[in-house]
């Protein structure tokens, strides 16, 4: 039965449904890196922004004496649409290794920018504007996303060398060919650390890293 009140017609078309289906398609949009390397299972774009954003909450007070005037909330709002145009884009791999084939960062920014205008176009602009604040990296909050961002992914590193959930003969046989193990990670994510805070959790976590892979 058609509603006579067009909001309550399912046969009305409805842009902000339809952008967050899209939206939706990050909850299945594998992490292309852990994809190389032969990760079982790895995790989705959609579980790294949960890990963003987590960290952000847990650890984010450590931060304030390199970011002064840090405001937690705001930085959530970042951490949940940092990557939300990978809905559109796929996610594209930060490569340490010089064999791996190159980014283009014009043209991914160019994408992405594509990508946000139909993804957050027929919902409030507060979804734009943080996502515009994080590219930005101006404000102490995208500093801190764009930290945790990196943390991240040690994190996650410790966790599937941990588990021992990786197989190179798995992956992509031309990937990490100067790289052991999941050190690639690592490399890509030391020389973007900004901050001392973030300095200090990178050391913390590369080691723990280490005492997984030594220990029997």
């Amino acid at each position: 039965m058609v509603s006579d009140d067009p909001a309550l017609d399912d046969s009305t078309p409805d842009d902000a449904i339809d952008a967050l289906l899209d939206a939706y398609a990050l909850k299945d949009e594998r992490r292309t890196g852990w994809q190389l390397r032969g990760v079982d299972a790895p995790e989705s774009v959609a579980a790294h922004t949960w890990g963003v954003a987590y960290l952000v909450l847990a650890l984010g007070d450590r931060f304030r004496e390199d970011l002064p005037d840090l405001d937690l909330d705001r930085a959530l709002r970042l951490a949940v649409v940092h990557d939300v145009a990978e809905a559109e884009t796929g996610d594209v791999a930060t490569r340490a290794d010089s064999t791996a084939d190159s980014v283009d960062p014009a043209a991914k920014e160019a994408a992405e920018r594509e990508a946000m205008a139909d993804l957050a176009g027929p919902l409030p602009d507060r979804v734009r504007d943080a996502w515009e604040a994080y590219e930005a990296r101006k404000s102490p909050e995208a500093v801190l996303v764009k930290e945790c961002d990196l943390l991240d992914v040690c994190l996650q590193a410790v966790c599937y060398e941990r588990a021992d959930r990786y197989d190179p003969a798995d992956g992509d046989p031309d990937a990490f060919r100067e790289y052991d193990d999941l050190d690639e990670f690592f490399a890509t994510t030391e020389l973007r650390i900004r901050t001392d805070a973030g300095r200090a959790l990178f050391d913390r976590l590369r080691a723990r890293y280490r005492a997984a892979r030594t220990d029997p």
